[in-house]
């Protein structure tokens, strides 16, 4: 009964932490829960299954969980539910264009009045 709750300690730890991670944005519930459920699978094991399976519990989560993460970077998934638009226009900033546009337009104003005065 105990290596049971152990296992599924660490699998419930490990796919909270892959949801914290690759899902859910921020530090939130399922990162903090993902490593409580890791290290009460390690409590457990050392406290019920004694020393030996205690550390075989902790190599065992750390390896997991290294594994789940680098197996989901490699896997399909991600790329699907990353965004990859590309953008490709610009803003032109109104201070730029302020700037380009202060000496010509008096000279514009200048000349259309030119115009207007010759007439």
């Amino acid at each position: 009964m105990n290596t049971i709750l152990v296992v599924l300690l660490v699998l419930a730890g490990v796919a909270l932490l892959l949801m914290e991670m690759f899902l859910l944005p921020g530090f939130g519930i399922a990162g903090v829960s993902g490593f409580a459920c890791l290290v009460g699978a390690v409590v457990v094991a050392w406290a019920c299954l004694g020393q030996m399976a205690g550390y075989i519990t902790l190599a065992a989560c750390v390896v997991l969980s290294a594994i789940a993460i680098w197996g989901f970077l490699r896997s399909k998934a991600l790329d699907k539910m990353a965004l990859d638009a590309q953008i490709d226009s610009h803003v032109e900033l109104a201070s730029n264009r302020l700037k380009k546009d202060e000496p010509a337009e008096p000279a514009k104003e200048e000349a259309s009045q030119g115009k207007k005065e010759d007439k």
